[in-house]
């Protein structure tokens, strides 16, 4: 996500494809109250662990106050379920400028009149109550917003994205550690092949019935692959200690030529928030400092560092249409699943998601998560980085409106995939689409290799 941000004003309501309800009225209601209830409780969790003085502060030019996410979050509430929804008069109008992530760049937005920590807590709590009330009296039907409880799945999905927001804050601000988790299952298992091959032919990629699917998602379409291969785990941070210590950062051929320029210019030898110290790599995570783990994903690289690792490797990232197949094609049925397990919704013991974690598992983790061809951990752990620039699906139609997704259509975003361990499971699927320019270092992202099949 290319940041703040999914929601305005409502500007535009053409209908995206309906989404196919999953159960009754009571049944949505049920699902909506619990992805908002999450979603408000991680917030609490993310804003409450520190003071009002690290609440305002600006951690890093690249990211918001915690305390602007906050208040952002209630004016979207306040935008689409109480104004949009409920087609109630706007409690608090003059804010609206305010919270608009169009309007206001992140570096400035320590200089804008917020609401201070208190006012912005009160404002969200005021806001839940009666949204709630809204949606224990709501229609679930006869209007695309309302279709399967879209519009309350929407907002539950915009908290969760911001709560990811304000993790990443977490992750770039200074002092001890505030948040604590216990550390990812190691799941025993025998070795893994380096790479799975992934059959070439069609498959339908995106979605038309997903019922919360944004319209970047839509719609379903197919695509015909030709046949490559794919590592089985993300890249660990041992394999891109090894393209550091071959020189990889210092070797012009493996980079393109804007990322060259990049790492040049400020300086760049290793991932974000790693340091080389007494002859071995050490990371910072969430105010802790420890050795590297070798045997986990690598996490914190740019789009041009995965790229030059690839091209380091005989390799190359994938395209996102193989990423998609691969996380949710089975060769037995020709069927696309919603997750590379099959149908259902993501347990604990499939991926690695919600925060419930705060670092990636081991490579090769959570073989109950793997895909019919045993791709594993292509959900949850890292977001991965793909060869692809972030453009509109055939078909595409916008909604509920243009800025969630068209605006950034373009070859100035790289398409991410899959989701990480700071990503909740309502905003993470197999057809999910996250984007970013390709020098950012922040997020939780990591990547893994392909090569084509015709190259055997």
């Amino acid at each position: 996500m290319n940041g703040d941000d999914r929601a305005t004003a409502a500007t535009d309501a053409a209908p995206a494809p309906a989404p196919a309800a999953t159960g009754g009225p009571e049944e949505l209601r049920s699902r909506a109250l619990e992805a908002l209830t999450a979603a408000r409780a991680r917030t609490a969790l993310l804003t409450d662990c520190v003071d009002d003085g690290e609440l305002t502060a600006q951690h890093s030019p690249l990211m918001s106050p915690l305390v602007w996410d906050l208040a952002h979050i209630g004016n979207q509430e306040e935008q689409w379920l109480w104004r949009e929804v409920a087609g109630r008069e706007a409690l608090r109008p003059e804010i609206d400028p305010l919270y608009d992530a169009f309007a206001h760049p992140r570096a400035e937005r320590p200089a804008l009149p917020l609401l201070p920590p208190a006012e912005a807590r009160a404002y969200a709590a005021d806001i839940r109550t009666r949204v709630l009330d809204v949606l224990a009296g709501a229609r679930l039907d006869g209007r695309p917003l309302l279709d399967a409880g879209f519009a309350f799945g929407m907002i539950a999905q915009h908290e969760q994205q911001h709560d990811e927001t304000m993790l990443i804050t977490h992750q770039l601000r200074s002092g001890p550690a505030v948040l604590n988790a216990p550390p990812p299952p190691v799941h025993p298992s025998g070795p893994l092949p380096s790479e799975v091959l992934v059959p070439g032919g069609p498959f339908t990629m995106g979605t038309s019935d997903e019922p919360w699917a944004l319209d970047n998602e839509r719609p379903a379409h197919l695509r015909d692959v030709p046949a490559f291969h794919l590592d089985t785990a993300p890249v660990t941070n041992g394999s891109y200690l090894a393209f550091m210590a071959d020189g990889g950062y210092t070797d012009r051929r493996w980079w393109h030529p804007e990322g060259w320029a990049q790492i040049r210019e400020h300086g760049v030898v290793a991932p974000l928030f790693w340091r080389q110290e007494g002859g071995r790599w050490l990371r910072r995570r969430f105010g802790t400092t420890e050795p590297v783990p070798e045997d986990e994903p690598v996490v914190h690289v740019s789009w041009y560092e995965a790229d030059a690792y690839a091209r380091w490797a005989g390799r190359r990232l994938p395209t996102e249409p193989e990423w998609e197949k691969a996380a949710r094609y089975d060769p037995v049925t020709g069927r696309s699943r919603r997750y590379p397990w099959g149908d259902a919704d993501p347990g604990p013991d499939h991926a690695n998601l919600g925060q419930r974690h705060l670092r990636p598992a081991r490579a090769g983790g959570y073989p109950a998560g793997a895909s019919p061809l045993g791709v594993r951990q292509l959900i949850g752990d890292v977001w991965e980085w793909t060869a692809s620039d972030f453009l509109p699906y055939p078909g595409f139609r916008p909604f509920p409106y243009k800025e969630y997704s068209e605006v950034f259509f373009g070859p100035e975003h790289k398409v991410l995939r899959g989701g990480s361990f700071a990503v909740d499971a309502v905003a993470c699927r197999g057809t999910f689409r996250n984007w970013d320019y390709p020098v950012r270092r922040q997020i939780f992202a990591g990547f893994r290799t392909a090569r084509s099949a015709e190259l055997d």
